[in-house]
């Protein structure tokens, strides 16, 4: 792709109202826009990176039987009012009514419509046990919208269901969303620690949290050193009786034993095998997709701007042209690149070589090549490891093999 046909626009400053780092660069490299405090549109390198967060989230629902759906962002405040959701959320809902007079709300979360899908759908235990979940945009009328994408009022979450017939394949389940949990973070690259945590308004018997440190968290975990473990309350003492010391994180995962919490709520249960009416046993998972974003970019930074793990950036390559006689010989790269399964931007803008360089490094994708005097001496490219600053030179058969080996393709 060619940078001056893309729409993408970088800033010179910093922007006045970013809060912290990844909300700075985020909106400098041109990621991000802001309509308002706590609502942002995905401009198409920020839609890129979120693209890849959300194929690693399919693929690990995939490998664990889940099927996803997308469900209705309107919601009517009816199917609240059956599990008393509607008064503990409320400070938070965006609630309205229509011409009609209805009740509604835009869903700041998905456990009642789900609910009545399955319960409409679902009849006797021989269709069970089912995992759904969807990747989609939620509402909430935060106090205090605040780090970019961290806190927001309209934000994207991956949100899971399980429903099983006993609390056997519950058990089964929130096992198996819980290893799927740690191996979308660990792909994501984040330094994560998983915590048994309170259920607060979601209820449920058990539920565990997913955390990152960061100095924009918002949670305290007592953090112990010697034994390496966490703890939710300082005055909790570790076996080896040292002292704790805080640590700021912040949540980007879920994972809930709702039990039958919301299906009570529900008129209609399945049959078991004896032919009597039960609720179902419900599990809900949930991932912080925007979060994960601006935790990602939080943590992968340096002075001149983001540097994004392979398989998160926007493009795999950031190819200098510093001649425009040679933008041919790019475009040949760039097609023997893509034809490995590579994508490559192609800066080939009328700048002087410093701002390319300067909006390669803010942009932050793995590698840097760079086309120029050595190119048209002997066609020796030039690459850049963004992330260890280290330089080395190919000709085209080998810089695609190097390549190749980086990515294990």
């Amino acid at each position: 792709m060619l940078f001056s046909k893309s729409f993408i626009f970088t800033q010179r400053e910093d922007p006045k109202v970013a809060e912290c780092k990844s909300h700075k660069l985020l909106l400098k490299g041109g990621f991000l826009f802001m309509v308002s405090s706590g609502v942002y549109s995905y401009l198409p390198l920020g839609y890129r990176v979120l693209n890849n967060i959300n194929n690693i989230i399919r693929k690990h629902m995939k490998a664990k039987g889940a099927q996803e759906l997308l469900m209705s962002a309107l919601q009517p405040i009816e199917v609240w009012e059956k599990t008393g959701r509607d008064k503990d959320l409320a400070e938070v809902m965006f609630r309205f009514k229509d011409r009609k007079g209805r009740d509604l709300c835009l869903g700041p979360t998905h456990e009642e419509e789900i609910t009545e899908i399955i319960r409409r759908t679902v009849f006797s235990y021989k269709q069970l046990p089912v995992i759904l979940y969807q990747i989609q945009t939620k509402f909430r009328d935060e106090p205090r919208p605040r780090f970019g994408l961290m806190r927001a009022v309209e934000f994207i979450m991956k949100d899971a269901y399980s429903f099983d017939k006993d609390n056997q394949g519950l058990d089964k389940n929130y096992q198996s969303m819980f290893s799927a949990y740690r191996d979308i973070f660990t792909e994501c690259g984040l330094d994560f620690i998983d915590i048994e945590a309170d259920s607060g308004a979601m209820g449920g018997s058990i539920s565990h949290e997913f955390m990152v440190p960061g100095d924009i968290g918002e949670d305290i975990l007592f953090y112990c050193p010697s034994c390496s473990k966490y703890f939710k309350k300082k005055g909790k003492c570790p076996d080896c009786g040292k002292k704790l010391g805080g640590k700021k994180m912040t949540e980007i995962g879920h994972v809930f034993k709702l039990g039958t919490k919301c299906s009570q709520a529900s008129v209609r249960n399945f049959l078991d095998q004896n032919g009597k009416r039960l609720p179902f046993i419900m599990g809900c998972y949930g991932i912080g997709v925007s979060r994960i974003f601006s935790a990602i970019a939080e943590v992968n930074s340096d002075q001149k701007g983001l540097v994004w793990p392979r398989g998160l950036s926007p493009f795999d390559l950031s190819l200098v042209v510093l001649d425009s006689k040679l933008l041919p010989q790019a475009l040949e790269l760039e097609k023997a690149l893509e034809s490995q399964g590579f994508s490559v931007l192609i800066d080939d803008r009328q700048e002087a070589a410093g701002v390319k360089f300067n909006d390669a490094y803010l942009l932050g994708n793995p590698y840097i090549l760079i086309i120029g005097k050595k190119y048209l001496k002997d066609e020796t490219i030039d690459l850049e490891v963004r992330k260890t600053k280290e330089s080395k030179a190919f000709k085209k058969e080998g810089l695609i093999k190097f390549l190749k080996d980086e990515y294990g393709r």
